[in-house]
């Protein structure tokens, strides 16, 4: 199979190494405007054969994945409606869904088969080097399928996820996708971003931080051209999340304030609880 990856930066990179790894059968082709880049990962072996610009490598690619951002994307697909080849599947990995199926409706060609997915995997870094084969091992992957989608195409699809170590292969519609990542990722990092900015920057924090502070705040290197556009794309989601996340916040706060050791108590119960049946659900899903 001739597969194309359109934006070989960490997601990409990820995928071209993941394919690679798992079937060096196929024909791995990439275009990326970072001719470093595509020099990179012909030189280790990842791709086969990479363009700055589309020359000939959509008019022969059986699978597109493209790794751009959604306002990128959309205007990729429709600079380049005619040289995809007809009968491809094409994918995206984008974070968000409603905004993006609903703003690539008027610009797929009709000649391909869209569909919307989303890996939960990847790099808080940036660029084809940091991707990573091993992060798509075990994690989750989200399709959000539409009325347009051909069945078999998405059965083909599972599979090819599944071989790639993706273990659990979900499909939703596209606001439930956004509602839960709203909460899942999107407030995760929003949380990430506030704990590191409202540090005191008179202080030497490096000298008093623990494994605790470092895992939290991984997250909060953020791409800052990437992420405003997720949170706008996902506003009335993120906002719901956010001010529920701050009534939960305000309730140890004020058990905090008054004393009520009781009442923290009870809140660090129902946390235990709940990140115990997480974690037993993870483990029985896998």
């Amino acid at each position: 199979m001739d597969i194309a990856i359109v934006g070989l930066g960490v997601i990409g990179g990820t995928f071209a190494k993941a394919i690679r790894h798992h079937d060096n059968s196929h024909r791995i082709m990439a275009i990326d405007t970072n001719h470093e880049a595509l020099k990179l990962a012909e030189e280790q072996g990842f791709i086969d054969y990479g363009e700055t610009m589309n020359e000939t490598i959509l008019q022969q690619a059986d699978l597109v994945i493209f790794a751009l951002y959604p306002e990128v994307m959309k205007h990729y697909v429709r600079t380049h409606q005619d040289d995809f080849k007809a009968g491809a599947i094409i994918t995206d990995t984008t974070g968000v869904k409603r905004m993006v199926i609903a703003s690539m409706a008027d610009v797929i060609p009709e000649q391909v088969d869209f569909i919307f997915g989303h890996p939960m995997a990847g790099r808080e870094k940036r660029g084809f080097e940091y991707a990573d084969a091993s992060v798509f091992e075990g994690a989750n992957y989200v399709i959000t399928p539409t009325e347009d989608n051909d069945p078999d195409n998405i059965e083909w699809f599972k599979a090819f996820l599944s071989d790639l170590g993706f273990k659990r292969v979900t499909m939703t519609d596209a606001d439930t996708h956004d509602e839960m990542i709203a909460h899942t990722s999107q407030l995760t990092h929003a949380i990430a971003v506030a704990l590191i900015n409202s540090d005191d920057r008179s202080h030497e924090t490096i000298r008093f931080i623990g494994d605790s502070y470092r895992d939290l705040t991984r997250i909060a290197n953020m791409n800052e051209k990437l992420w405003p556009e997720l949170f706008m794309n996902n506003k009335d989601h993120l906002i719901t999340y956010i001010e529920r996340f701050e009534e939960a916040f305000k309730e140890l706060k004020t058990a905090i304030q008054e004393d009520d050791a009781h009442k923290m108590e009870q809140i660090f119960k129902e946390s235990t609880a709940r990140r115990i049946k997480l974690q037993e659900s993870d483990l029985r899903i896998r």
